[in-house]
């Protein structure tokens, strides 16, 4: 037996005897996304609850706001005002996951949680991180797994444990339209004729995700075609050159930094790319997280709307009124369009006409 499938095993029995909630869909056709160590108490026990990481922080935000003891990094003030209260009053607690931890034992000993929370990615050190953790200090470690396709089963299986599932049940019906609304343009467009897309991530735009990164998921669901994926086998985030991006020759170039979108088009040395010289330069906002990545989680769906109006017009028209919805049903931000950059002019932070 694998030891991924091993430490499932372990942690389903350990899970499905005091919280009966997941016995259902661990016998479902699907198994459970969800992976737990230690005795996970009923939903209605669970109280404080400490976000392992960036993507668990959202999902948490989104789903049980009253019951999450801090954020795992800094946020800014103009995140932290546009969520609101009681998001915008949690310290800045650190992290578990992602790359290296930054909570001592004894502050997380000290925060006294009912639950360690960790969603996104999962693979053999993520699961051993857990389980180490549980081992050291008698915390229960959930782990709720999902790529940005799951999202819909993720939400769903959230909501039961923490005891939300009424909101996570409406939330997951409206993300399973965003995901199926997507389904059905990538069913319409042959990969050879999607639009070819670049993602340039930081201020340089010279790093972006490779072949199966989590960082180009909204753009893959969205039916955009992903030019880095040329550049060889290497998975994950790569930083690249200005030379490889010209030789991809993308069409739409996509960033998250508004000064890396201005600049190049005025940058002769990018001048001779197709998106450039079409103006197909678009910056995706990130209040009150990156619709495109950062953190990688569910408020990608977002990003999703974005991109379906930006690659191919789909809902280009209704586009603000889409994501003012999204910010409303998910964070609670009402009048998002005079509160987050760029959602007056379509959706962009800064793009080019």
């Amino acid at each position: 037996m694998k030891r991924r499938t091993l430490l499932r095993a372990l942690a389903y029995a350990s899970l499905l005897a005091p919280f009966g909630g997941i016995r259902a869909i661990a016998q479902s056709t699907k198994p459970s996304l969800i992976t737990a160590f230690g005795h996970v108490p009923p939903p209605s026990d669970i109280k404080r609850i400490f976000a392992a990481g960036g993507p668990a922080s959202v999902l948490l935000a989104v789903l049980a706001p009253h019951k999450m003891l801090g954020w795992p990094s800094q946020m800014s003030s103009k995140v932290l005002d546009a969520l609101g209260s009681p998001l915008r009053d949690l310290p800045v607690l650190g992290r578990l996951s992602g790359r290296g931890s930054t909570i001592p034992t004894e502050t997380l000993l000290a925060l006294k949680p009912d639950l360690i929370l960790d969603a996104g990615s999962v693979d053999d050190t993520y699961l051993s991180t857990a389980q180490r953790v549980t081992e050291q200090t008698g915390i229960p470690y959930v782990v709720i797994e999902g790529r940005l396709a799951d999202s819909a089963r993720q939400l769903l299986e959230a909501g039961r444990l923490l005891g939300a599932e009424a909101r996570g049940n409406a939330l997951a019906d409206y993300a399973e339209e965003i995901l199926s609304s997507a389904a059905r343009v990538r069913k319409a467009i042959p990969l050879e004729k999607r639009p070819r897309v670049y993602y340039g991530r930081g201020q340089e735009g010279l790093e972006t995700g490779m072949v199966g990164s989590l960082h180009m998921e909204a753009i893959d669901i969205a039916g955009g075609y992903n030019v880095a994926a040329q550049g060889g086998e290497k998975i994950g985030i790569a930083r690249v050159s200005l030379e490889q991006i010209i030789g991809w020759a993308p069409e739409v170039i996509l960033t998250q930094d508004g000064n890396f979108a201005t600049r190049i088009l005025e940058d002769p040395l990018w001048r001779t790319i197709p998106a450039v010289q079409t103006k197909r330069v678009y910056c995706a906002p990130t209040i009150p997280f990156g619709w495109l990545d950062v953190p990688p989680s569910i408020n990608r769906l977002a990003g999703v709307i974005w991109l379906l109006a930006h690659l191919h017009s789909v809902g280009k028209d209704d586009l603000e009124r889409k994501t003012a919805e999204f910010n409303r049903l998910f964070y609670g931000i009402e009048h998002a369009s005079n509160t987050i950059p760029g959602l007056k002019t379509g959706g962009t932070q800064r793009r080019t006409q």
